[in-house]
């Protein structure tokens, strides 16, 4: 993204669609001369160029050439570097339809302004020193977040929880190689505050706290991402069933006609704060119907990729040759094994299932009854939360950027310890220990290169 510091942009910065009201976000040098242009106010006091900053000023837009009004708006004044992108900042809030805001960020193109690219408003604010990198990211965490707990660690991260940490970790590193590079410069002398004795647990304090926000990513990737979990099973043993039960709705039509789902159906689902990206299935089986064979396959392709497995058998027709072979396909992953109907006659005793998937837990369920249910969501929580994490307390690692970026960190810190602990020379130490702070500059953009950059704030929407 090639952007120049001395020209303006602007875009609708509302969803596409219908709504009571859209705005249009202008940021650069020349956002108050455009809106000097296009905007009169009601009043006719001052240009909108010479109104105090955070202030709003109602009126309309005008083309300047034909007079004629295009809406009716308030305009928001912010000017920098008080303001989101550290720039002069005009907003104008339009009636919601796409016409009159398509009509106004048009008189604002053809008046000096140029099209913003996606997400940069925020990239201009990260250059401006507005926010680091950790925080813009949060940004769209914010936008996309699943649920309240998601929101919560994107809020959290965008107030500069993570950073601090980092910063923390960083200046604990900085100032263990400036005192290390004023011993190799001179070596005779006694540098202030400087303890070879001290050097070994310093080093394993950074590589502490680097594991700590390292085990904290697992936890914070699912609350972002969410968790893919799939039910699969043959057909009619309850899969449509657990879907529609987990969301409080007759989304998946279920029948007793054995394949009446050909097709694989996602929903998200909010899980105590983690968003679980429910996935139902066809049932896997033998079939000559084209259609079903296609549900199928897709059926195995999303078993393969899951997060977690729902493996679903039904205790009204016992353990069947089909349960086999599709415990063979999931056998390998996270998996929880559920019995359901047993409501209904068992064909097989208990004890039997248990040693025949005695290499997982076995839940007992009846979804007509409802029973057994609110255990296997506690059993769904226990396979994919670590307890040991606090995450109202402690700095979690959402960013799969982030986390490659403390790995990085942690192997660099590691390489230290070893040199320290075979008494290798201070140079080797203060080589390994600047790739450890340029892992941790990368978490908050101080070492990041232009086109990760690019690639970061490409995934933003426009006017953001």
């Amino acid at each position: 993204m090639d952007i120049l510091k001395e020209d303006t942009i602007a875009a609708i910065a509302t969803p596409f669609g219908t709504g009571g009201t859209g705005k249009i976000r202008i940021s650069g040098p020349q956002a108050y001369q455009i809106g000097d242009k296009i905007f009169s106010s009601v009043k006719k006091e001052k240009k909108i160029s010479e109104q105090e900053t955070y202030t709003a000023h109602y009126g309309h837009i005008k083309d300047p050439e034909t007079e004629k009004t295009i809406d009716e708006v308030v305009a928001v004044m912010m000017r920098g570097p008080h303001s989101f992108t550290g720039e002069n900042v005009l907003e104008f809030d339009c009636h919601g339809g796409m016409t009159p805001l398509r009509a106004v960020l048009d008189l604002t193109l053809k008046h000096g302004a140029r099209l913003a690219e996606p997400g940069e408003f925020s990239q201009r604010a990260f250059l401006n020193g507005r926010i680091d990198l950790a925080q813009a990211e949060a940004i769209i965490e914010v936008i996309n977040s699943k649920t309240e707990k998601s929101l919560d660690l994107a809020v959290d991260q965008l107030n500069g929880k993570l950073s601090k940490k980092v910063d923390q970790i960083k200046e604990e590193a900085v100032e263990i190689l400036a005192h290390l590079e004023a011993a190799i410069d001179y070596p005779e002398d006694e540098i202030e505050g400087f303890s070879p004795a001290e050097l070994g647990d310093k080093f394993n304090y950074i590589k502490e706290e680097i594991e700590k926000l390292l085990k904290s990513s697992k936890q914070g990737k699912i609350y972002k991402e969410g968790l893919k979990t799939v039910i699969v099973g043959k057909p009619n043993v309850g899969k449509s069933s657990l879907l529609n039960y987990f969301l409080e709705e007759k989304r998946a039509i279920v029948t007793d006609i054995p394949g009446t789902t050909r097709d694989v159906i996602e929903e998200y689902v909010n899980l105590q704060g983690i968003p679980l990206k429910i996935i139902d299935t066809a049932g896997i089986r033998e079939t000559r119907d084209a259609v079903e064979k296609i549900g199928v396959e897709r059926t195995r392709k999303s078993a393969e990729k899951a997060d977690l497995v729902l493996f679903m058998l039904d205790i009204n027709q016992g353990i069947t040759e089909e349960d086999r072979e599709i415990y063979k396909l999931i056998k390998d992953k996270p998996l929880i094994i559920i019995v359901n109907k047993t409501d209904l006659p068992a064909k097989i005793e208990k004890e039997k299932i248990e040693k025949e998937f005695s290499e997982h837990s076995v839940l007992w369920i009846s979804l007509l009854e409802e029973e057994g249910l609110n255990e296997l969501k506690d059993d769904i929580l226990a396979e994919i939360l670590d307890e040991e994490i606090d995450t109202d307390a402690e700095t979690v690692v959402t960013q799969s950027r982030h986390r490659d970026a403390l790995v990085k960190a942690e192997e660099a810190i590691e390489r230290v310890i070893v040199s320290h602990e075979t008494n290798m020379p201070y140079d080797f130490l203060t080589i390994d220990l600047k790739d450890c702070l340029d892992g941790l500059g990368k978490i908050t953009g101080e070492t990041v290169a232009d086109d990760i950059l690019d690639r970061i704030f490409n995934d933003f929407c426009l006017g953001k």
